[in-house]
């Protein structure tokens, strides 16, 4: 790959980092959390990416930032009160940042009006009107050059914002706000580069006054005639004297975002002679810049250098230059450091920072693979060794079991690294509630919880389509309208409630409402409409609330953007169930609905139970299994003619034959003759699995059936064994849930029969 595409690469890595910081950070200040380190994290964001689509030319994405950032900095310098309204607009600003970042990196179209419209809503925030030009003068012998004349003096409100006092001899001079400890000179000439990538020399010098009293003199001794000067071009350089009590990594971070844009010095205790401080500056005299530049260099026209010094100065609000994370075109800290004269010392703070690497994707996966034909291998070196009837306190046994305890921590380590909180999904969700509530015209509030729950991120990517489905389906269907609220006693706002946690060695993700629950004969007349159940049906409330993950099903009258096509919870149901994982639906009429989504951790390894059934190994769950046992005689009862409970703790607990039910034999197994393992599904419900062995514990690797064979009820996956055979994965869950399904039909024969 070109060495400029892979920074650019890097550089929208970044941008979606720092948008995802930015939504949290809206979120949070539309919650009420408006302190300063909130907004700052916010406009870091924006202006990270600002800076860094400034280095690649994405005009667009650039102009639409900085207006963006305009009004954020009004918030951080109070100027502009972030209340409710001002949120609001700037989350919908972001949404369209967003945009515009994601067609600069695929290549695509923002929708100019609504960029447009967001703009100058923001620009509204701003209170900003554009200042007309006055009188055009000719000047340098260029006729029809308009310019607009701006006075820089202390009445402009400059000095009360910036602390400047007026000084002769062109020199800024800033009252110190506090006691200095130690003065510093700043020698900072930029390069063309940096007014490229947007950043500006006065953000720079507000940046260092908030370091202490600062004094600012600059050097146009480059400067050309008028009638020679290139817009696009540096002329200035500029001298700081910086009396602070500030570290010298805290002046250095001032210029971390244009690291090698500019010749930087830093050197302490060291004062030009030439420049006058506070006693020697007539304080009376005026501030004057011309006097500056006519001093500086007599054959120079004044004019241009005034213009420029004052369009500085006269500049809105300062806007740090220093970025939330690392530049988009980053440098080594050593690096930096040693052109800018800093000690290393200087270099600590930034080096304490924990540190990242990124790495492709493929490199982890095929590490992971790696690791699982370990796991496979060890398995395999373990059975031979018990085959050959070495000892257990044999060296060779103990150096197995060393090797076993090793290649967990390598597989632990190695999963961590694919370990991803579900942060990344949620936070794609406000934008989509936004939107859908606007399609709507509802009021909805999005609640999410459990943001950092870690899972593999072969699962977070496979996340955001269900999630998205069940979404739309909750505010779409589920919430009523504001006026159906208030007449039903409640909230004119509905609530969606995102959430994950961690629950018996898997992740469970839920989506509720507190809409109108799911209209159950509604549900059950639409079925029988579509064709999808008999009329005479007998079904449970949970077998009508999973109508609606038959194909074809839909409640909408209409199609919309939203819904009516047939096709979404379906598609939710396939997608969980190709991830290993399962759906749930509880729902109360008149309180709102809950999907419960349960997935595994990983889709790599888990520890497992083999056990034998018929003469063929099978594997539970390990997680999934509570304790085993032998069934007594006095503790089984017979419900029927092939159903049985075991007594367990002065409880019954239904008993289900793995073999009958896979169909591996017709006779039931007769329960003394087995062993029983008692296991608690989703939602607590509890079952007793019989099996006709136990084999041990073993940690196994995780093979997809769905991709290499096909789907088979009550099997979530398969595993190769450590003598090279192949077994099937239990899927717990289904093998109840299908239990359930068979008793409930076989009640309902049994209702009409009577």
């Amino acid at each position: 790959m070109d060495p400029l595409e892979a920074i650019k690469v890097t550089f929208f890595q970044e941008c979606e980092e720092q948008l995802s910081e930015l939504e949290s950070g809206l979120l949070a200040m539309e919650q009420g959390e408006t302190d300063s380190e909130t907004v700052n994290a916010v406009f870091r964001a924006v202006h990270s990416i600002k800076g860094g689509a400034g280095a690649f030319s994405l005009e667009p994405l650039v102009r639409f930032a900085h207006v963006f950032e305009t009004t954020l900095d009004d918030v951080r310098a109070g100027k502009l009160a972030p209340d409710n309204n001002v949120v609001k607009v700037m989350l919908r600003a972001a949404d369209v940042l967003a945009d515009h970042v994601r067609a600069a990196r695929d290549g695509g179209v923002v929708e100019e009006a609504r960029s447009q419209e967001l703009a100058a809503a923001l620009e509204a925030l701003n209170g900003e009107a554009p200042l007309a030009p006055i009188a055009s003068e000719d000047l340098d012998d260029m006729p029809g050059l308009e310019f607009i004349p701006l006075t820089v003096s202390d009445d402009d409100g400059f000095g009360d914002d910036f602390g400047f006092t007026p000084l002769s001899a062109g020199i800024i001079d800033l009252e110190p706000e506090g006691p200095a400890l130690r003065r510093w000179t700043v020698q900072l000439r930029p390069k063309n580069a940096l007014y490229a990538k947007a950043n500006e020399t006065g953000l720079l010098l507000r940046e260092l006054k908030r370091l202490g009293d600062i004094q600012v003199s600059i050097d146009p001794a480059e400067l050309p005639r008028l009638a020679e000067l290139e817009p696009e071009q540096a002329y200035l350089a500029w001298t700081v004297v910086l009396t602070t009590d500030r570290s010298q990594s805290d002046i250095q971070e001032v210029f971390e975002f244009v690291d090698g844009d500019c010749d930087l010095t830093i050197t302490a205790d060291d004062v030009p002679s030439s420049l006058p401080t506070l006693d020697e500056a007539n304080i009376d005299e005026p501030f004057d810049v011309m006097a500056l530049i006519q001093q500086a260099q007599a054959d120079v026209q004044a004019a241009p250098a005034a213009a420029i010094m004052a369009e500085i100065l006269a500049a809105p609000a300062p806007a740090p230059v220093f970025a939330a994370s690392a530049p988009s075109i980053p440098a080594p800290l050593a690096a930096t450091a040693a052109a800018a004269g800093v000690a290393p010392d200087a270099a600590h703070g930034a080096a304490a920072q924990q540190a990242t690497i990124r790495v492709d994707l493929d490199r982890v996966d095929r590490l992971i693979d790696l690791v699982g034909e370990l796991v496979i291998n060890q398995a395999m070196l373990a059975q031979r060794v018990t085959e050959s009837g070495v000892p257990r306190s044999s060296n060779i046994a103990m150096g197995l079991d060393d090797l076993e305890h090793l290649t967990r921590e390598i597989q632990d380590s190695v999963m961590a690294i694919r370990a991803q909180p579900v942060k990344s999904v949620f936070q794609r969700m406000p934008r989509l509630v936004r939107e859908v509530a606007a399609m709507t015209g509802k009021q909805v509030r999005l609640v999410t919880e459990g943001e950092g729950t870690e899972v593999d991120k072969t699962v977070i990517e496979r996340l955001t389509d269900p999630i998205t489905h069940m979404i739309r389906n909750a505010i779409d269907h589920g919430l009523e309208r504001p006026e159906v609220r208030v007449a039903a006693g409640k909230g004119p706002e509905g609530t969606v409630r995102l959430s994950a946690a961690h629950r018996s060695g898997r992740i469970v993700i839920e989506v509720s409402d507190d809409g109108k629950g799911i209209d159950r004969p509604r549900v059950r007349q639409i079925a029988i409409d579509k064709g999808l159940i008999e009329v005479d049906s007998n079904l449970s409330d949970e077998d009508v609330d999973n109508l609606i993950f038959m194909p074809g099903f839909s409640t909408a009258s209409s199609v919309s953007d939203i819904s009516g096509r047939g096709v979404g919870m379906d598609v939710v149901k396939r997608s969980i169930q190709g991830l290993g994982g399962r759906i749930a639906i509880t729902s109360r009429p008149g309180q709102g609905s809950t999907f419960t989504l349960s997935l595994p951790l990983t889709l790599a390894v888990l520890d497992g139970m083999v056990v034998s059934v018929c003469d063929h190994t099978l594997v539970a769950p390990l997680t999934a299994i509570i304790e085993s046992l032998q069934p007594k005689a006095q503790d089984v009862r017979a419900i029927g003619p092939d159903a049985y409970v075991i007594a367990i703790r002065d409880t019954y607990t239904p008993l289900i034959d793995v073999g009958a039910m896979l169909g591996y034999r017709t006779t039931p197994l007769d329960p003394t003759k087995g062993v029983a393992l008692l296991v608690e599904g989703e939602g607590g419900a509890r079952a007793a699995l019989m099996v006709d062995a136990i084999q041990g514990q073993r940690q196994v690797v995780i093979k997809s059936l769905e991709a290499n064979y096909r789907q088979v009820e009550g099997i979530a996956a398969a595993t190769i064994l450590g003598d090279g055979r192949v077994a099937l994965i239990l899927d717990v869950d289904n093998v109840v849930a299908a239990r359930r399904r068979e008793k409930a039909r076989s009640d309902a024969k049994l209702a009409a029969a009577g």
